[in-house]
Order: structure tokens, then C-alpha cells, then sequence
């Protein structure tokens, strides 16, 4: 199942990132994901490994897989 939520403005998409353990992690995958174009926010949780990202128009996969590998970690795809 891919936790994807689409309204009007916005989607919301659930991905599994391997590799964070804690707060830095957090922050160092945020940080990198936020800087793709139309993302207006990301919250990473190191304990599941899940990252949401709320983004204007649906994302690039291979764009968010990019900067997920230079933030140090692994994208291992949707929720």
C-alpha cells in the first residue's frame, strides 16, 4: 500500500528511509529533502524510519532517493 494523500494543494507521502537512528539523522534527511522544489514539509522519525513529506505537486521518486543518499541514508521506497 503507498501512503500517498492527495488534496487540492498539497500531497502527502510516507517513505521508509533505513540507516537513521537518531535526532541528527532526523534533522540531515529533512534538511535535504526539503531543499527538492514544491516540498513545504518533512517530518523524519529515526524510530520507524518513516519520512512524511508534504509537497505541492507529487515528487520525483529518483529526486527524493537523491537526496535521501546525500543526507547519508538508504530510500527504501514508499510506506
Amino acid at each position: 500500500m503507498t501512503a500517498q494523500i492527495e488534496t487540492p494543494d498539497t500531497v502527502t507521502t510516507v517513505y521508509k528511509v533505513s540507516g537513521m537512528s537518531c535526532g541528527h539523522c532526523e534533522g540531515s534527511v529533512s534538511a535535504e529533502i526539503s531543499g527538492l522544489p514544491g516540498v513545504s514539509s518533512v517530518k523524519a522519525v529515526a524510530s520507524t524510519g518513516d519520512v512524511t513529506v508534504t509537497s505541492a505537486t507529487p515528487l520525483d521518486e529518483e529526486a527524493v532517493r537523491a537526496a535521501v543518499d546525500e543526507a547519508g541514508f538508504e530510500l527504501v521506497g514508499r510506506a
